[in-house]
């Protein structure tokens, strides 16, 4: 039997430690069987920041259509390996619930009639705090180049007061030519 390094044997009796207190972690399994322990209190916290999120991304849509805008839930996403659109895939619990169904990359499209024959079609990604990772940037800038969005707006939460206001920032404006390269 080999010996167990210093490191791997703290490691593992921490893991061992954590997985029986039950009153501060939860421990689940991820797909290929191993244990995985999570905070309560990060359970807790990421319960209300998806609530806080998908309350905002209610809010962005009804706004949208007080403006006259059709708007609809994007279902594809960007594939890199590939090169092209695909549909988005669904996420899934360990027991094969669909968790989220919705996951496409921007959140929704948007579409206004601007005179007779010609649309105004826009992607529209919600973010509470308006920032956007690296690779959401080059998704965006994939659609741009690809024509399938005129333009993408990243709706973002300003709050004034107590009340939270939603303000639109066009993805062109905000990261200019660094990711509008041909």
């Amino acid at each position: 039997m080999e010996r167990v390094n210093k490191e791997n044997k703290e490691k593992i009796m921490g893991l061992i430690e954590k997985a029986g207190n039950v009153n501060n972690y939860e421990t689940s399994w991820d797909e290929k069987g191993m244990p995985v322990s999570k905070s309560k209190i990060d359970i807790k916290r990421g319960k209300t920041s998806r609530a806080q999120g998908a309350k905002f991304e209610l809010k962005v849509r009804k706004d949208l259509e007080e403006k006259g805008r059709f708007v609809d839930k994007w279902n594809n996403n960007v594939d890199f390996e590939k090169g092209e659109i695909v549909p988005a895939k669904r996420k899934y619990n360990p027991f094969m619930r669909a968790m989220v169904i919705g996951t496409g990359f921007p959140d929704f499209i948007s579409i206004k009639s601007v005179h007779e024959g010609l649309y105004s079609v826009i992607g529209v990604e919600v973010k509470l705090n308006g920032m956007l990772s690296k690779e959401e940037k080059e998704k965006c800038a994939f659609y741009l180049q690809k024509g399938v969005f005129s333009s993408i707006w990243i709706a973002k939460a300003v709050k004034t007061g107590k009340k939270i206001e939603i303000e639109y920032d066009d993805f062109k404006e905000k990261y200019g030519d660094k990711y509008n390269k041909p």
